[in-house]
């Protein structure tokens, strides 16, 4: 199928990926720039699942400040070279992250951080509200990770992907592992 060099340019305007990754996907999906997305998606996370173990050293600390510096971030992103550091793709992907942390006030990095203490204490709240019903205790726990787990949030840009998701595609258009290593938030007057 021969791909028109509009749609190709359309469609790595949309993802970021490269243009042979968007000509691919566009001739796999038949030319439907929508599936051809989702393609590019899938293809990313499976990229970030294969460099996941790779050792991330460099990467940057990012402030934010909002409400007239009532709220605060910080929070350190690693990549795994100092070149890629400081690529503007990277550097707008932690101030992305640093916003949503200012936005979202997530407890955790992912739900493997999660006290086992504070998840059984959690788990045993949700039993009781849940009356017994099992299944309803462990969709209430979910939810709980979903809006206290910082990857597993809804992302502030496009509530349609998870954070992990667009780490995730980061990864796959710089070609490096990305991991948000801490961070923390400052709220005036909270603990």
């Amino acid at each position: 199928m021969d791909i028109p060099a509009a749609l190709v340019k359309e469609l790595r305007a949309l993802t970021g990926a490269g243009v042979l990754d968007c000509r691919n996907a566009l001739a796999e999906s038949g030319g439907d720039l929508q599936k051809a997305v989702e393609l590019l998606r899938a293809k990313g996370l499976a990229t970030a699942q294969k460099k996941a173990n790779r050792e991330t050293r460099e990467g940057l600390i990012e402030a934010y400040i909002h409400q007239g510096g009532r709220l605060g971030v910080l929070v350190e992103v690693n990549c795994e070279t100092d070149f890629v550091s400081r690529t503007e793709d990277f550097k707008r992907l932690a101030h992305d992250l640093a916003m949503h942390i200012a936005a979202s006030a997530p407890r955790y990095i992912s739900r493997e951080e999660i006290p086992p203490e504070v998840e059984e204490e959690q788990r045993r709240i949700f039993r009781l509200e849940a009356r017994g019903d099992e299944a309803v205790a462990e969709a209430m726990w979910e939810r709980w990770v979903e809006e206290n787990c910082l990857l597993e949030q809804p992302f502030i840009r496009d509530e349609s992907r998870k954070v992990q998701e667009v780490i995730a595609e980061a990864v796959a258009k710089v070609g490096e592992n990305i991991v948000v290593r801490r961070f923390v938030r400052f709220k005036l007057g909270e603990p």
